[in-house]
């Protein structure tokens, strides 16, 4: 049968998700991937290989990750969400479990993926709560941000936004939400797409601080978009 996951996690401490050999993780940070397959294959007592909805970078945190695999061994859903997280550091937890139509894919099923991005607005780095927060010192003007936002939605080609190791077979890519918000010295960017490439959200982070801090005018954003040169965006 074929099991899906709601996985819950902090990457603070792992190499990002994706599966590494077993060479390439040898003395170094742990994926998420390997150490959920681990839980799984430890509760299964055979071994067990995890499909995600989107390969997550190192230091990206998930709310609910979702991801299914196959399996012959017989287990209640909440022996399998109990089970697991029991087996996982305190950094992971099984949110849900549940049983799923053999043509399910957490990949290829999937309608969109949302990420948020948050940043502390302040002359001063932050303290508590480092690990889910970048930092700003820059005064930054969130309306204009968001208005630049908008030339980016839609599908379109992504190329001036992603990373040289991105493995993507191209970059066209349906941004389906950008919107950036402020509470306070909190500046927030809620995403949302039918898929990202890779470092897209962080680079057009990047790009629209150059915006919110009075470096770049807002049409500029659309002017790196229609480039496909990455070497113009923001850092």
């Amino acid at each position: 049968m074929r099991l899906a996951l709601g996985v819950e996690y902090d990457g603070s401490d792992f190499h990002g998700w994706q599966r590494l050999t077993a060479h390439g993780e040898a003395g170094g940070p742990p994926t998420l991937q390997s150490t959920l397959e681990a839980a799984l294959s430890s509760v299964a007592d055979a071994p067990i290989e995890t499909t995600c909805a989107g390969r997550t970078d190192a230091g990206v945190h998930g709310e609910c990750q979702v991801v299914h695999f196959d399996t012959d061994v017989v287990r209640a859903p909440r022996a399998w969400m109990l089970g697991t997280t029991s087996r996982l550091p305190p950094a992971m937890r099984i949110r849900w479990c549940r049983e799923v139509p053999d043509d399910f894919s957490a990949r290829f099923s999937a309608r969109a993926r949302r990420y948020r991005y948050r940043l502390l607005n302040h002359q001063v780095r932050p303290a508590l709560g480092r690990q889910w927060l970048a930092w700003e010192r820059r005064l930054l003007d969130v309306p204009a941000m968001h208005r630049a936002a908008q030339q980016l939605l839609g599908e379109r080609d992504f190329s001036a936004f992603r990373t040289v190791h991105c493995q993507a077979a191209h970059a066209r890519r349906e941004l389906q939400r950008l919107d950036v918000t402020r509470e306070g010295e909190f500046v927030t960017f809620h995403v949302q797409a039918n898929a990202f490439l890779h470092h897209q959200v962080r680079n057009m982070v990047g790009s629209l601080l150059e915006v919110g801090a009075g470096e770049r005018p807002e049409g500029w954003i659309a002017e790196v978009l229609a480039s496909g040169d990455r070497t113009l965006a923001g850092p």
